[in-house]
């Protein structure tokens, strides 16, 4: 079972200086600034995932690269500008989540071929039309005029897409992407994606669905499926279910949850291989959005903040050397916390005991909380955010590694 991880152009400076909050003058993101598999052993992912829409834009708008940026990944290759090792591998896509509301997808099959030729990519994902919803019965309800149009203009594309691979002589593997909306129209896309010619399938569009939605779905693939057809889930880690994907046929799968869920998720921020922890919230007087409102206001004192704001980094860096107690240490945060949030805003501090009595980071194996310790805990700026993230990749690796796939 092979893991990508989705570009986000995520990447941390190794210079970055906890104690002030600041990088170095000399730092140049571009040149010294690291992906998650340059900061961690091993490496996180079996490869990553590049999407067209996200270096190039769509119709609704620019990318995610800048001008400079996608001049560099176009002259570079894939595997040059994210600095892949040998053992990591590419896979590009159209990114369909970014002309979601378009009639048609934005991109011409060539385009698409030459993208990922020209960037090198291992594998390359056919233009699809995504679909959002879902019927278990199908035998029961008609389908929306719009999901079957746009599960035919996917099966199209696809079959121009391999044609075209095959006439230009691509050397990437052409991957086909099947759209459904319930079990019965993903096997019938699959089915047809086989008759095509293609043995790598990409399953889009259920990232909605709960896990027993899409196992349904498998079963009812794998009634089609050929013994050689591999099968990709986009968008989707479900770790507790994928040996049971594995055994439909599923070899491989992408995800930012787990990164993302560092900076984006309200609690279950901190990941280890038995649960979850809340990483602690010190907000950064000067660089917090919702903070600095209050402190404009005049619903809060400036000086006030930075006070309780160092009180706390200095408590809890002293609590991870065993220079103060517990009770110390959330007292701090208590009182922060009720500067910033108020009284009429739910606390954190159960949550922040937990982890705080637990102390995860030093039992933790990865690189990044052996070096950093109790600064990777802390939820505070991108730096430590993304480190936390890396982390979290960390956690799926190994608990992908601790599964049985036969």
């Amino acid at each position: 079972m092979k893991f990508y991880f989705p570009d986000s152009q995520d990447l941390v400076s190794p210079t970055y200086d906890f104690i002030n909050d600041e990088y170095s003058p000399y730092r140049v993101r571009q040149r010294d600034d690291v992906y998650a598999h340059q900061a961690v052993t091993p490496i996180p992912y079996d490869g990553i995932l590049v999407s067209k829409a996200v270096v190039d834009g769509s119709m609704k708008g620019a990318g995610k690269y800048s001008a400079p940026q996608r001049e560099r990944f176009y002259r570079l290759g894939v595997r040059n500008f994210f600095r892949l090792p040998d053992e990591c591998s590419t896979i590009g896509d159209c990114g369909a989540f970014n002309y979601i509301d378009e009639e048609r997808p934005p991109y011409e099959i060539d385009e698409v071929v030459d993208f990922y030729g020209r960037c090198g990519f291992d594998a390359g994902i056919s233009i699809d039309h995504i679909i959002f919803g879902y019927i278990p019965q199908e035998s029961d309800a008609e389908p929306e005029a719009a999901w079957v149009e746009r599960q035919r203009i996917s099966l199209e594309l696809a079959e121009n897409f391999l044609a075209a691979v095959k006439k230009g002589g691509a050397r990437f593997e052409p991957v086909g992407a099947a759209q459904g909306w319930g079990p019965e129209s993903y096997a019938h896309s699959v089915a047809q994606l086989q008759k095509m010619g293609y043995r790598r399938i990409a399953l889009g569009g259920m990232v909605p669905l709960k896990s027993h939605e899409i196992l349904a779905c498998l079963r009812a693939i794998e009634e089609v499926r050929n013994h050689d057809t591999e099968l990709h889930l986009l968008g989707i880690n479900r770790v507790d279910s994928m040996e049971q994907f594995a055994r439909h046929g599923v070899t491989s799968f992408d995800s930012t949850s787990a990164f993302r869920q560092a900076f984006m998720d309200d609690r279950n921020n901190y990941h280890t291989a038995t649960g979850a922890y809340t990483a602690i919230r010190v907000p950064q007087v000067d660089g917090n959005p919702a903070l600095k409102r209050l402190i404009l206001s005049g619903s809060v004192s400036q000086a006030q903040a930075i006070t309780a704001e160092r009180t706390c980094l200095r408590a809890l860096r002293e609590f991870d050397r065993g220079e103060n107690s517990l009770e110390e240490v959330l007292d701090a945060l208590a009182a922060y916390e009720s500067l910033v949030l108020g009284p009429k805003k739910k606390s954190y501090l159960a949550y922040y005991e937990r982890i705080l009595s637990d102390t995860p980071w030093r039992t933790c194996p990865c690189a990044l909380c052996k070096k950093h310790g109790i600064e990777i805990a802390i939820f505070r700026g991108t730096e430590r955010n993304k480190r936390r993230g890396f982390h979290n990749l960390t956690v799926l690796e190994a608990k992908m590694r601790s599964l049985t796939f036969g």
